[in-house]
């Protein structure tokens, strides 16, 4: 019996040759697939051999039976993974990225995440942090209107962005190119950002890594920035102007920039 793997799709480089090309993996975040990324594929492709994931029971890629736990969704995405590789995770996929360059990092190269931080819900010592009660409230209400709170949820990722209404029409079309997402998929996925706390291991992480912050985030205020400079010094943080949890919609050339000069800065790629 064939085992159930994440869909996962290889792009071959356009701006180098393939066998020299190193691999750079994309991880969407929730609700979504990785049709997210596509307005920046051909910026990446430049330079990169690019994976794009589904992550399980999203997109195109299957559910297989187990708890939708970090560990689980983590586990699944291991398997389809080159051997060696930079990691590019937004929201969800960024925590997910997170853990696998904590736990493998002679397998990664270098992680960036974009609207992620260890922990997305506030607590007493974590303040600045996206309140529990959101996302309760986003677990109740799709229990009564799942299809019609997944696009509310889209709406509160483009809030604050400058092209707010184009950014939403945008992630209403991805969204329903590959047909909605599993529902269990949904709860254990937002189970997963209520419960995860990265931040006791990430002032440990060891690849090169940089965190990309939208400045009118609803989601993920631009103000946990200051907490991560405190927690985690060797990291890089980025500040995008005028965008909000999904910058590499909103504004893909602003975004591509700021993350090829991070590679550039760290020798992955040559300087311009």
């Amino acid at each position: 019996m064939t085992a159930l793997i994440p869909f996962h799709n290889i792009y071959k480089p356009t701006g180098v040759d393939n066998d020299a090309a190193e691999d750079l993996v994309l991880l969407h975040g929730w609700g979504l697939h990785s049709i997210a990324w596509d307005a920046i594929m051909p910026a990446l492709l430049e330079h990169f051999r690019v994976t794009v994931i589904d992550l399980p029971g999203m997109g195109q890629s299957p559910l297989p039976n187990g708890d939708y736990d970090l560990d689980f969704v983590v586990g699944q995405i291991r398997r389809v993974l080159p051997e060696r590789c930079h990691l590019l995770g937004w929201s969800l996929g960024g925590l997910v990225a997170l853990r696998i360059a904590l736990d493998e990092p002679d397998r990664v190269q270098s992680v960036a995440t974009v609207a992620t931080t260890p922990r997305f819900t506030a607590s007493d010592d974590w303040p600045t942090a996206m309140k529990p009660e959101i996302l309760a409230k986003f677990a109740e209400l799709m229990e009564e209107d799942y299809e019609g709170t997944l696009v509310r949820f889209l709406a509160l990722n483009c809030k604050g962005s400058a092209t707010m209404r184009e950014d939403v029409e945008l992630l209403k079309e991805i969204l329903y190119f590959c047909g909605l997402p599993a529902q269990r998929a949904l709860r254990g996925g937002l189970e997963i950002l209520r419960d995860a706390d990265l931040r006791a291991e990430l002032p440990g992480l060891q690849p090169p890594a940089l965190m990309l912050f939208g400045e009118n985030d609803n989601l993920v205020p631009a103000a946990v920035m200051s907490e991560l400079e405190q927690l985690t010094p060797g990291i890089q943080l980025a500040l995008l102007r005028d965008v909000a949890h999904v910058p590499f919609v909103s504004t893909p050339d602003l975004f591509t920039r700021a993350l090829l000069d991070f590679y550039r800065d760290r020798g992955v790629l040559d300087a311009v």
